[in-house]
């Protein structure tokens, strides 16, 4: 076990349980909570110690990690009554690995640091479960540069890399910025699987043939295959995050009266396939909106 900072983690969902698994191998002292604590039994069976409050992880715990599913979901963890906020003290450090809206994040690390003189890095992450099962996720850091190198070794088991991209928020508006181009161009993907099988091309075969050149990416040669064989399972990131995201960035838009039409027009799609059943589905299947079965 190292001798390093005690970890709490927060929210143990797609992304979190495998981050989690990740900062056990690594010998961190972890305490963990989840608001159903059904999915912390397999890392206290991986040697976690398990919190029945988030009073009493913040209390076992020097820096508190979040996962959880948007703004609303930090604000609840933070600042309810026996919240993080309520047992916290001076010189702990939230880093929050959530995605969500920049101006919230300014004012959540404003107002604990205010309360309890906490400090606050934002540090949304990008390579979905696959990133973090392997440690290779993207970490994109807001924060005062002192705190954001001092946690920089915790996050060594969980990222390829992390960058700091400027102060509190500016993780947020770097995550807005990778989930504008994530979830435009999962709709693309499916629009060009769905021309090419009209066209009587094996779909199939677009994500090897396409390697490598200047139509490739990670996304499409995770989604071309997924999408071209009806292949949904298992979800490795889900369609409600990506509207989640695109709604951030259309909110950002408007504040900075900046121009964001593809955006825009990507979340309307996406609106429409959340509401079609597909919420909680993995993006492969936005294949359903230009090639419903």
């Amino acid at each position: 076990m190292n001798a390093g900072p005690r970890l709490g983690f927060i929210g143990i969902g797609l992304m979190g349980l495998p981050m989690c698994l990740r900062l056990l191998a690594a010998g961190h002292a972890l305490t963990v909570w989840n608001r159903n604590p059904e999915k912390c039994l397999p890392l206290v069976a991986a040697g976690a110690s398990h919190a029945d409050s988030l009073v009493a992880l913040t209390e076992a715990s020097d820096v508190i990690m979040l996962c959880v599913a948007d703004t609303a979901a930090v604000e609840a963890v933070v600042f309810a009554a026996e919240g993080v906020a309520s047992a916290g003290s001076a010189g702990k450090i939230v880093v929050d690995f959530s995605s969500i809206e920049p101006v919230a994040t300014r004012l959540f690390a404003a107002r604990l640091h205010l309360v309890r003189d906490m400090h606050w890095v934002d540090a949304p992450v990008s390579g979905g479960v696959v990133g973090a099962e392997q440690g290779r996720l993207v970490v994109m850091a807001g924060g005062e540069p002192e705190v954001v190198e001092q946690i920089r070794p915790l996050l060594a088991p969980l990222a390829l890399r992390m960058t700091h991209m400027g102060p509190i928020g500016s993780g947020q508006v770097s995550k807005i910025c990778n989930q504008m181009i994530v979830a435009t161009n999962a709709l693309l993907i499916a629009e060009t699987v769905a021309l090419a099988e009209k066209a009587g091309v094996d779909a199939r075969l677009l994500a090897p043939a396409l390697a490598g050149g200047f139509a490739d990416s990670l996304p499409f040669q995770i989604l071309t295959p997924r999408m071209a064989s009806r292949s949904f399972e298992p979800v490795q990131w889900r369609v409600k995050t990506l509207l989640k995201d695109l709604d951030n960035a259309c909110r950002l838009s408007q504040e900075l009266h900046a121009n964001i039409p593809l955006a825009q027009n990507a979340g309307q799609l996406m609106r429409r396939h959340a509401e079609q059943g597909f919420a909680m589905a993995d993006p492969s299947t936005l294949i359903a909106l230009y090639a419903p079965e």
